[in-house]
């Protein structure tokens, strides 16, 4: 009791004023015309400011202020994330090419490094241990890069992208206390309340976008903040920090390996992801494909705290999970719709079940529903 008691200031601050900002976004999000753009691969209709993650940026900083003395990490962090959030914005705003994009992106990450020190001092992968500077500066450099863009890749439905931060954030801020960092819980905290309340807005029916400059603010935050908690763990040193964000890194991969198959860009997007296919494919609707997500991402969740307590238990759940994983990317044809070694192993010895081929069953299906109707984002 005395713990949550403790808490509640960090969280409930920023809830606060993130909740009483959206209206606001959402007003000046109109007179400046700054909507969601209707395309062939977008499931919503109608006029949807997307400049809501404006509330987080600022309730979290603004929490910050008031909880936090200024040190390099902190100043690494605020100063490295609202370049990428103003990259994001503009991108909001003037639809930025993906090389100015990723300039923001990169230069943020520069930033956290240099000033705020955020890398891995070394990584420890079973037996071999890597200490080599330019190694660990360079893995880290992509961690930040690519958890920045994957959980803005997964921003496509409404309350996704937010509601699996947030699921994200919590946990780390739970393994930060379990570890003793309290700056890990603070930060947590904050940033957590700043999107739980812009939650409400964004859930199915959403009325405001959390925009690149959310979705890409949100990311480059907590792949800083997962580094600074886990950067000197003796297991895996990153391996806790991918459970976590095993939806939004697992949904890049695949889109990158989807896209380069069919000979395509990876920045020329598409209809294959996660959430796609478990709405149209598999018929569950916007709001239950949300939901299934986050309950995924909870299970995930649960198995990093498992494997801090009991690595051999939560070894055995994430197994347990990745092979209903790679079940279903078969099922699915999500990556391929040829590709299926253990289905057909499954199919051969049983009969069951039968196996998807010839057509791309995700983008053929997609296509059957985005005809029938058009969803929201």
């Amino acid at each position: 009791m005395n713990l949550i008691k403790g808490a509640l200031p960090y969280f409930l601050l920023p809830l606060v004023i993130s909740f009483a900002l959206v209206p606001l976004c959402k007003q000046v999000g109109f007179r400046l015309g700054i909507y969601a753009q209707e395309n062939n691969r977008t499931v919503h209709h109608g006029r949807i400011v997307r400049i809501g993650g404006t509330a987080i940026f600022i309730a979290f900083l603004t929490s910050l202020t008031v909880f936090l003395s200024a040190d390099d990490t902190l100043n690494g962090i605020v100063i490295g994330g609202s370049l990428v959030f103003i990259g994001g914005l503009l991108d909001d705003i003037y639809e930025l090419s993906p090389k100015k994009k990723i300039l923001f992106q990169v230069a943020g990450a520069v930033i956290a490094m240099v000033i705020g020190k955020l890398y891995l001092q070394e990584m420890q992968i079973f037996a071999l241990d890597i200490s080599s500077p330019i190694i660990t500066i360079m893995i880290s450099f992509f961690w930040i890069i690519g958890i920045t863009n994957a959980i803005n890749l997964i921003d496509g439905l409404d309350g996704l992208s937010s509601g699996i931060s947030l699921i994200v954030i919590l946990t780390i801020g739970l393994l930060g206390y379990f570890m003793g960092r309290r700056d890990i819980c603070i930060l947590a905290l904050c940033l957590s309340g700043a999107i739980l309340g812009f939650l409400p807005y964004n859930f199915h029916p959403a009325s405001i976008f959390v925009g690149d400059c959310g979705a890409q603010f949100m990311g480059f935050t907590i792949a800083c903040i997962s580094l600074l908690g886990f950067k000197t763990t003796a297991l895996i040193t990153l391996g806790f920090p991918i459970l976590l964000l095993f939806i939004p890194i697992s949904d890049t991969l695949l889109a990158i390996i989807r896209r380069r198959l069919k000979g395509q860009k990876f920045s020329q997007a598409d209809k294959g992801h996660l959430h796609h296919v478990l709405m149209f494919k598999l018929k569950l609707g916007h709001q239950r494909t949300v939901l299934t997500l986050y309950v995924v991402t909870l299970l995930f969740a649960f198995a990093a705290v498992l494997s801090y307590f009991y690595p051999s238990l939560g070894i055995a759940l994430v197994a347990v999970l990745i092979i209903f994983f790679e079940l279903f990317i078969e099922y699915t044809g999500m990556v391929n719709p040829k590709f299926h070694p253990i289905l057909s192993l499954v199919n051969r010895l049983t009969g069951w079940p039968k196996i998807l081929d010839g057509q791309d069953p995700v983008d053929s299906k997609i296509q059957e529903s985005a005809q029938e109707k058009s969803l929201p984002e």
